[in-house]
């Protein structure tokens, strides 16, 4: 009967393994991604080797190993972009990816070697690393132009081009009505401003008709009297 159970209890052990705990370590292109692992370290006896591999967990070691420690120091290292920079003397030995890319992609297993059957501790990471993302808003561009009047001394051109933030349409400013349409407009005001005594046309056509009337009254009355 005891026999029965031990021959139960290492199938058992065989079959299950080492519990292995499953996680999610998200990032983008360029940054510098942490994969957390870690083990409890006590005294320096518990100090204890692990690596750092590609894939899930096998039953041993680490397959497409990237990073090996020793607990004290790194032993084996596949790529300068993987780094062990927590404190390994006390259980810290989080993989550090440096400029990660697209192709960081993928399962990591974090493997503490712990004596003793079936006592390794194993973690899966899923690493998802995506593109940046980028704005697509464009500033927008304003250009005034301004030029001599005709006949001036001195005829020169210039345009002045300057850039602003986008501005929503809510936001916008409303424009003002001019005092005027175009230039000749403008003139014409000026110069009645600067010349108020000038008549218009149509006020010197009506005071030279009433000239004519008073005159030709004035010749019908001396004829008038001449006759009587």
């Amino acid at each position: 009967m005891s026999s029965y159970f031990c021959v139960n209890w290492i199938l058992l052990i065989l079959f299950t393994g080492s519990t292995v705990s499953q996680s999610i370590v998200k990032g983008e292109v360029g940054q510098t991604i942490t994969v957390p692992c870690s083990y409890s370290v006590k005294n320096k006896q518990d100090i204890t080797s692990m690596c750092w591999g590609r894939g899930r967990c096998p039953a041993s070691k680490c397959s497409q190993t990237i990073i090996w420690t020793d607990g004290w120091k790194v032993t084996e290292q596949s790529n300068s972009r993987y780094m062990l920079n927590g404190d390994l003397q006390m259980g810290d030995v989080s993989l550090t990816i440096v400029n990660a890319v697209e192709a960081d992609s993928g399962t990591y297993c974090c493997r503490v070697e712990i004596s003793g059957w079936f006592n390794d501790q194993l973690n899966n990471y899923d690493v998802v690393i995506e593109k940046a993302r980028t704005s697509t808003a464009s500033p927008h561009t304003y250009t005034s132009a301004q030029t001599s009047a005709p006949g001036s001394t001195n005829e020169s051109s210039f345009t002045i081009t300057r850039t602003w933030p986008p501005v929503s349409a809510s936001e916008a400013p409303e424009t003002a009505p001019g005092p005027c349409s175009n230039a000749s407009e403008c003139q014409d005001v000026t110069s009645n401003v600067q010349n108020p005594f000038v008549s218009r046309p149509s006020e010197q056509y009506s005071e030279n008709w009433l000239y004519v009337g008073i005159g030709l009254c004035v010749t019908l009355l001396i004829i008038l009297f001449l006759a009587l």
